[in-house]
């Protein structure tokens, strides 16, 4: 039996506030504005948060060491991550999207054990994420 990839597309924007120094998260968040303090913040106005994602990709993403790529697009300049699901995610927060590099877990929780946090992205790609008219779309990939 061959791998079946799942994929969800975020879409969102830039903001000026986008500093991602944060040394162990990135977060995405539906919410449109962001204070200074928001350091793993790399995008607002997303499109998605858990309650929008499929069932199927939430289910399988509840499985230990579940793979996840994490693809993130600006202004033509694109990072990508890995990090890991787990059966400990709860994928109950309405607004916000955390990726840690940790193993803690809370609501806001899409995966753990990720390969970067947002001061680990390159800058290029966050001085694109610094224009608030900038699009971003953020790509989950798994392979199950």
């Amino acid at each position: 039996m061959y791998p079946v990839e799942l994929k969800e597309v975020i879409l969102a924007r830039g903001h000026e506030n986008i500093s991602a120094t944060h040394k162990s998260t990135i977060e995405i968040t539906k919410e449109a504005h962001m204070s200074e303090s928001g350091d793993c913040i790399i995008a607002v106005s997303a499109n998605k948060a858990f309650g929008d994602l499929s069932s199927e990709f939430k289910k399988n993403l509840l499985k230990d060491y579940t793979g996840i790529t994490i693809s993130v697009e600006a202004g033509g300049v694109t990072e990508t991550l890995s990090a890991n699901g787990s059966s400990r995610l709860i994928l109950t927060h309405p607004t916000d999207i955390v990726v840690r590099k940790s193993s803690y877990v809370c609501n806001r929780t899409l995966a753990i054990r990720a390969s970067k946090s947002a001061r680990e992205l390159s800058r290029d790609l966050i001085m694109k994420l610094k224009n608030s008219k900038q699009d971003v779309r953020i790509t989950l990939t798994m392979e199950i």
